[in-house]
């Protein structure tokens, strides 16, 4: 099972990037994917979850309203399409599949991508 991230970079403030993850090895359409982010020297927190059917999402509170997760089953590819990004947005930032029910929390997820860095000035 490999998730590959893409689409990191350095971005002014107030300006939007898309991250991309393509899941291979691993039927993404039966099961839940999520978004964490982790800045220096602080944990891995949740950014944003989605269920299977893309029907139910959960996002960080301060990245509500700018953020959007969606999925692609057919073509086992997750998106987190970010707009009026913020310095505090500047991160690593991690896409991750999960088992069955939709979660906040990393023990959720059993497959992880290796991290986009996404770098937000001022």
């Amino acid at each position: 099972v490999q998730l590959q991230a893409s689409g990191g970079g350095l971005v002014q403030a107030g300006g939007s990037l898309r991250l991309s993850c393509a899941v291979s090895g691993f039927t993404l359409d039966e099961h839940p994917i999520g978004w964490f982010r982790q800045a220096p020297g602080k944990e891995r927190v949740f950014v944003a979850a989605i269920n299977y059917s893309g029907g139910s999402t959960y996002y960080l509170d301060s990245v509500e309203g700018r953020f959007t997760i969606s999925r692609d089953n057919a073509n086992n590819l997750m998106y987190l399409q970010m707009n009026s990004l913020k310095p505090e947005d500047t991160a690593v930032y991690y896409c991750a599949a999960g088992d069955v029910v939709i979660s906040k929390k990393t023990s959720g997820y059993r497959y992880w991508g290796q991290g986009t860095l996404v770098t937000v000035s001022s």
